[in-house]
């Protein structure tokens, strides 16, 4: 999942950045609003999380841009400010949620993993495509309720096909999701993950969990969401 992060405390970023990179997220971090607007113009998020007092373009000014040009990112605004009208503007101005700082990494995690579930469609933490369940808090996956062993690649690849299954998922959009702006991207190291998902998920080719849509990319073809 790649996250936006639109905050000028480098310290505070530098936190934020560090955790949700730990804990699995490709993350682009800008400094201010200007900063923030053109990576939300370039690039495709799963959520974003934007400070209000910013810089150049405040957080206010920011979502309205983003939300006016019809960009749906789920947003989690950040605020120091103790005013509760504060918040319902950011609110109203297209934000999805809002956290006040100090906050704890945890619960800013748990608010990201929410706005990028409820997106997508999913209430719960827990996702299910027929025999197959996906623990997006624990990071585990189940098939027929035995336990699936996956690199933190291949949870990462699955995940995305999960929270997405309702449509087709292109190489392109899951290499922009996965990984770093740097780094070295090569498509066929994304066909290599599906086939180990493949392996994993269907050791005997009796189920066929991920189809490849020729000149489109994959569709997890797994029963219907549980949620």
């Amino acid at each position: 999942m790649r996250v936006l992060i639109v905050e000028d405390e480098m310290l505070l970023a530098a936190q934020v950045d560090k955790f949700l990179r730990d804990e699995g997220f490709v993350v682009d971090v800008a400094s201010d609003g200007e900063e923030g607007l053109y990576y939300g113009r370039e690039y495709d998020y799963d959520a974003a999380v934007i400070d209000l007092g910013l810089p150049k373009l405040d957080g206010l000014g920011l979502i309205a841009k983003l939300r006016s040009e019809r960009n749906r990112v789920p947003i989690l605004i950040l605020t120091a400010r103790g005013d509760w009208r504060d918040k319902v503007t950011g609110l109203e101005a297209g934000a999805d949620d809002y956290l006040t700082k100090p906050f704890h990494m945890e619960e800013l995690l748990a608010r990201i993993r929410v706005l990028i579930r409820r997106a997508a469609g999913h209430a719960s933490a827990i996702i299910e495509r027929g025999p197959l369940r996906l623990d997006t808090a624990r990071k585990e996956v189940r098939l027929d309720d035995s336990r699936v062993e996956l690199t933190a690649f291949e949870y990462r690849v699955l995940e995305y096909l999960m929270v997405n299954a309702a449509r087709v998922v292109s190489k392109s959009e899951l290499t922009d999701h996965l990984y770093e702006q740097d780094f070295e991207r090569d498509s066929n190291v994304i066909e290599v993950f599906v086939r180990r998902l493949r392996r994993k998920l269907d050791p005997d080719d009796q189920i066929r969990p991920i189809r490849t849509v020729r000149g489109q990319g994959y569709r997890l073809a797994l029963g219907t969401d549980g949620d």
